[in-house]
Formats: C-alpha cells, sequence, structure tokens
C-alpha cells in the first residue's frame, strides 16, 4: 500500500512542485503531492527546467490551491517555507513535519539547481524515515 505525501508551501511553483517530483521519482511505495497555502496557478519555467533535466519532470505536475488536496487522506505533510508551516490546516491523521528551503524563484537557474539538490539530499530522506513503520 502507497504511503501519501502532501508537500506544502505557499505559491506551489517551484520548492514543493521539485519535493513532489523527486519523491514520487526516488521513493518506492510513496505517492507525494503538493499544494500552496495561495497557489500560484503556475509552475516555475526553472523549476520545470530542473526536473527535466533530472529526469523527474512528468506533465501532471501542476500548481494547485489546498483546497484540491484538502480531503486526501495523507501519511505525512511536509511544509518547505515558514509561511506554509504557520498557516498549514489541519491534516488529523498525517504527521506534520517542516524542512524550510529557501525560495529560488526570481534567482538564476543555478539556484534552481541548488534547491534540487537540497531537497534530494535533506527532503528525501527525511520523508523516506519518518514514512518507515
Amino acid at each position: 500500500m502507497d504511503k501519501k505525501v502532501l508537500i506544502l508551501c505557499t505559491g506551489n511553483s517551484c520548492r514543493s512542485i521539485i519535493a513532489e517530483a523527486l519523491i514520487n521519482r526516488y521513493l518506492d511505495g510513496v505517492e507525494a503531492q503538493s499544494s500552496g497555502v495561495k497557489a500560484s496557478g503556475k509552475v516555475n519555467p526553472h523549476a520545470k527546467k530542473v526536473l527535466e533535466l533530472d529526469g523527474s519532470w512528468d506533465d501532471k505536475y501542476h500548481s494547485k490551491v489546498i483546497d484540491e488536496v484538502i480531503d486526501t487522506k495523507f501519511d505525512l505533510v511536509v511544509t518547505v517555507c515558514d509561511n506554509a508551516k504557520e498557516s498549514c490546516p489541519i491534516f488529523p491523521h498525517a504527521k506534520v513535519i517542516h524542512i524550510g528551503f529557501e525560495d529560488p524563484d526570481g534567482k538564476e537557474f543555478s539556484e534552481f539547481e541548488r534547491t534540487l539538490k537540497l531537497i534530494k539530499k535533506e527532503l528525501v530522506p527525511k520523508v523516506k524515515k519518518e514514512l518507515e513503520c
């Protein structure tokens, strides 16, 4: 049975999309979704490009509001920015953890590469550990 993980951020355009894609690619038996507390409605083009270069991009990834996922029974909710941490809705059946990353939005492409590497190194193993029973 797959474990379900929600990656929550403010705009759902960079960090949370990257984390969703990396979890879905690198963790077997885990289904990740992402959402924004104030979703931008678009995926940052640099986030898409860095995921394409990693081989992790899927056209199903898109920026979505919390209402699209609120009724899903998640096993784990991960906030990746302080604003999402402070405004995270209650998920009664999920453990909630925070692993913050600096927002690469508006910065050079190299910052998106750095963010992907950090998420792969720090968030993906932490999610795996949290879901081990």
